[in-house]
């Protein structure tokens, strides 16, 4: 079983940016579809962003053209990079490889003044 790591979360103020990154020992993630969900505090889990193995990205409607979803294959890993964050963005966000259900442990953000 592969496990996903995630990191880069954190506090950030609303307006500011974050930038999560997602890895997995073993695991070359350039040939993987790729997704990052984050669950807010007494929410359901919701998908934020998708990245296909040929590099197509999907959005959530709330995050669309401020999150960006991207691979950096020299470094092995996916990236999830946040802007103008929003209170709304808080949650725990979780990389996900669909093919295998494979979750990371996830990563706490917190939007705050």
């Amino acid at each position: 079983q592969i496990q996903l790591v995630e990191s880069g979360g954190g506090l950030v103020q609303p307006g500011g940016s974050l930038t999560l990154s997602c890895g997995a020992a073993g695991m070359v993630t350039s040939i993987w579809d790729m997704d990052w969900y984050r669950q807010a505090p007494g929410k359901q889990r919701e998908m934020v962003a998708a990245l296909t193995s040929y590099d197509a990205t999907n959005y959530a409607e709330s995050v669309r053209g401020r999150f960006t979803v991207f691979r950096d294959n020299s470094k092995n890993k996916v990236f999830l990079q946040m802007n103008n964050m929003k209170f709304e963005d808080t949650g725990v966000y979780y990389c996900h490889r669909p093919s295998r259900d494979s979750w990371g442990q996830g990563t706490q953000v917190t939007v705050s003044s």
